[in-house]
């Protein structure tokens, strides 16, 4: 399995989650764990995906998500598992 780790952090609007998560299925992308929490009116939150049986190789999908992040206003990064542990380890 290849786990990615998503953030989104923006204003809060309606529909972010059904956006990011309407590209993610459309993607063969399956949605693992999902946690959001939305702190005065900021909205954070973090997915682990599985990207296995992905239709697009993780950089275009980075891109395309960073690109739906703008069009929506909000930030949106990607992280393949294996970095994001790495980057994290005492």
């Amino acid at each position: 399995m290849k786990k990615t780790i998503i953030t989104v952090v923006g204003k809060d609007t309606v529909g972010i989650i059904a956006k990011v998560c309407t590209y993610l299925a459309d993607n063969g992308i399956n949605i693992l764990d999902i946690s959001q929490t939305i702190v005065q009116d900021y909205f954070n939150m973090m997915m682990i995906v599985d990207t296995n049986n992905a239709a697009k190789q993780f950089g275009v999908m980075a891109e395309e998500l960073a690109a739906l992040g703008e069009e929506i206003g909000v930030v949106i990064k990607c992280q393949k598992e294996e970095i994001f542990d790495k980057m994290h380890r005492i």
